[in-house]
């Protein structure tokens, strides 16, 4: 096997962390704004992040959502009828106090004195309270529902510590609300938005999540109920991919949400709430990513097809870029995997190595090179970005299809790329889920033994109060928290490894971002 040289300088088995941040980099995703906690999101980055949001916001419609947009201040007010909720969000909060600017004594500009507001605005850390606002204007009989509302929007919670798209005091999500006449079909939809993430992120992103219930410490602040889709990265680590909660009738009751009933009494809704944000971004990376930059699942590309002329500032060249063109033509005719395919023909000056590694480290699934030997032998030359290496002589793994047969092929291959993506992080994922971990000095042991150790699947019997309390704390010193309880886990046939009371469920352990 030949030595393979790759385009990036950092490797993931190196040092993951900078390896991330290497991809985003050299991947022109995103970039430091300037502003602590802030990213610029580049044109490549913020394209995957429409893709993402077109596949996901037609998911959420076909559901009978409709899209609204509503205010990024929030009067403090709003939080503080729901206790549990501002006490969950209290120390992210971004606040304004100010509505105007002055010189100060020293020339810079301080905030006026006589410009204080009467009552400080949160910047949207979530929108649970202004929504119930809307919600309690909006629903008066049990005609008006179920309401079932959405928004893109950005968001702001004021993290200490920060990393692109994983963690950002500002980010872009979509956050969803409903409201439900009973508890039974409030429960049943939050479980419905659950599966939709979960489809998305494996039908689009290629993720091989795993959904169940959070634990009553993971809970949303305020919610009854909260259930996740979990997706594991390369370094063995948990990514918390998307939420969706119950909230019973908590919002309702601090919001004033009520309903005339079919008796013409007065009832409150059951609502719930659900999101999904930029860190899948960050979640696509982890999982797909190598030592050569990004690799896109096809649905989510912005160009799935990129084209490369080897132009040469010749007469010839005109004719290359004619040749290069009845092939764009050819593809961008065509339909693959449910939409009209995305190819670019970049005509743009330079060496066509040069932008075909950049290419690369981009992720776009299939780069096309073609030289005037090609046009004259009526051939491409076709790199797969999955594929990239030809392991036996260290180059990349080029095919030389003919024109037609790859006007014909690509199509098919990007199908089998999207199916292969899904397959490769499904395997990975199984093979770094242990079970059959009995007692907690397994756990200690297990995730003590090696630097990338995946998660350990546990029998508990589900604790409360001090006895919760103390579990979360075990698991704290381990740098380690409870994921979820998987939908679908095997029958419990044991006991609890932290009580050593009779199991009454299986949950997943691991470390997280």
């Amino acid at each position: 096997m030949a030595q393979i040289r790759h385009a990036l300088n950092t490797t993931r088995a190196d040092d993951f962390a900078a390896w991330y941040q290497d991809v985003i980099s050299s991947a022109e995703m995103a970039e430091e704004s300037g502003v602590r906690g802030c990213m610029v999101i580049r044109p490549w980055g913020y394209g995957i992040w429409e893709r993402m949001q077109r596949l996901l916001d037609d998911r959420i419609k076909a559901t009978g959502h409709s899209n609204a947009y509503f205010p990024i201040f929030i009067p403090l007010s709003n939080f503080e009828r729901e206790a549990e909720h501002v006490e969950g969000f209290a120390k992210e909060m971004a606040v304004v106090t100010h509505h105007r600017l002055i010189a100060g004594k020293d020339g810079g500009l301080v905030p006026d004195p006589e410009a204080k507001l009467e009552e400080p605005l949160v910047v949207r850390p979530t929108s649970e309270t202004i929504i119930g606002d809307a919600m309690a204007r909006w629903v008066q009989s049990w005609r008006d529902l179920p309401l079932k509302l959405n928004q893109w929007a950005n968001v702001v919670r004021w993290e200490m510590r920060t990393r692109m798209f994983l963690r950002t005091s500002e980010f872009l999500w979509q956050e969803g609300h409903t409201a439900h006449a009973d508890e039974a079909e409030a429960k049943d939809h939050t479980l419905t938005m659950l599966e939709v993430y979960r489809a998305f992120a494996d039908e689009d992103l290629a993720l091989a999540v795993i959904p169940g219930e959070k634990p009553e410490n993971e809970r949303f602040p305020g919610a009854v109920e909260t259930w996740s889709i979990e997706a594991m990265m390369q370094d063995g680590k948990a990514l918390q991919a998307g939420t969706s909660h119950y909230l019973g009738t908590n919002f309702a009751e601090a919001s004033g949400i009520k309903y005339q009933n079919k008796d013409g009494g007065e009832s409150l809704c059951h609502t719930t709430s659900w999101g999904v944000s930029t860190r899948m971004v960050g979640g696509v990376i982890m999982t797909h990513g190598d030592d050569d930059g990004l690799r896109l699942p096809p649905k989510i590309a912005p160009q799935q097809v990129v084209i490369l002329p080897m132009l040469r500032d010749k007469p010839d060249d005109e004719a290359l870029i004619d040749y290069c063109e009845a092939l764009r033509a050819t593809l961008a005719s065509q339909h693959v995997l449910g939409e009209p395919l995305r190819v670019l023909l970049d005509t743009r000056p330079g060496k066509a190595a040069a932008k075909r590694w950049d290419y690369v480290r981009k992720g776009a699934p299939i780069i096309i090179e073609v030289g005037g030997r090609d046009m004259e032998n009526g051939v491409v030359s076709l790199l797969r970005r999955d594929r990239l290496w030809n392991e036996e002589n260290g180059k990349p793994a080029f095919q030389t299809p003919t024109r037609e047969i790859a006007g014909q092929t690509v199509p098919d291959i990007l199908a089998d790329m999207q199916s292969s993506l899904l397959t490769e992080a499904q395997e990975r994922r199984e093979a770094n889920i242990t079970r059959g971990v009995t007692d907690f000095a397994e756990v200690e042991k297990f995730f003590s033994a090696a630097r990338y150790p995946g998660w350990v699947e546990v029998q508990w019997s589900k604790p409360t109060g001090a006895e919760l309390e103390e579990v979360v704390e075990r698991l704290k010193a381990l740098k380690l928290t409870m994921r979820n309880v998987p939908i679908g886990a095997a029958p419990v046939d044991g006991e609890c490894i932290f009580t050593g009371k009779p199991a009454t469920e299986r949950v997943l352990l691991a470390k997280a971002y």
